[in-house]
């Protein structure tokens, strides 16, 4: 039996920017994504905590320590920029794998989206 397991959680960073006139996604920054095992292209959950709404889109690697969150085209409408949101990942794994597996959670700095050392 497989079942979905949390895999990558960036906890509580800040929308920098809407941008209605792009296909789609949001951008995050490299630094972020690196930090999180995340990659571009993976699905994920962006959680509002500002407003309550939860969506589903791809990333895009944003400029590695720029800070950039990103929400782009229908999305947009979703977020506003100073937003705070949740970004996370699941991965199926076996049941017994899942178990033991520890996801990757990291809690930058919600004020300028950098990772805290």
């Amino acid at each position: 039996m497989k079942i979905e397991v949390l895999k990558s959680k960036i906890h509580r960073v800040t929308v920098t920017q809407a941008n209605l006139n792009y296909v789609g996604s949001i951008t995050v920054d490299e630094a972020l994504l690196e930090a999180a095992n995340m990659i571009e292209g993976e699905k994920v959950q962006v959680l509002n905590v500002t407003n309550g709404e939860r969506l589903e889109t791809y990333i895009i690697k944003g400029e590695r320590g720029s800070g950039v969150i990103c929400l782009n085209g229908a999305a947009a409408h979703k977020a506003s920029e100073g937003d705070i949101v949740i970004l996370v990942s699941y991965a199926l794994l076996d049941f017994e794998e899942a178990k033991s597996f520890k996801p990757w959670v990291i809690f930058p700095d919600t004020a300028t989206n950098k990772l805290v050392k």
